[in-house]
């Protein structure tokens, strides 16, 4: 099991994969044992319900269900931030994983 959860919430779950694997790629590198991956918002709470997530972290273009998903992580241990725009826009994994 890994050491940290980090799910990424993007409105389908594409735009994220690629962001993903780029975050995956860092955590090796600095030899982290995470498990990062990504689901569209219609997932997010499945996963929520089925596993611990350490990290939340919505997509720029789901900026607007922040509140939505305090509501859903509020009394549990799970951190929740949104994606910096540039970061996301830059595919910048290192600096995403940082954040998280």
């Amino acid at each position: 099991m890994a050491e940290k959860t980090i799910m990424l919430v993007c409105a389908a779950g594409m735009s994220t994969s690629l962001l993903v694997s780029k975050m995956q790629k860092a955590a090796a590198a600095q030899g982290l044992d995470a498990e990062i991956f990504a689901v569209s918002a219609s997932e997010a709470d499945a996963n929520l319900a089925k596993k611990k997530i350490d990290v939340l972290m919505l997509g720029p273009q789901v900026k607007y269900m922040k509140k939505q998903f305090e509501d859903k992580v509020a009394g549990t241990d799970t951190k929740m931030d949104v994606i910096n725009m540039q970061d996301y826009g830059m595919m910048n994994g290192e600096k995403v994983l940082k954040t998280a």
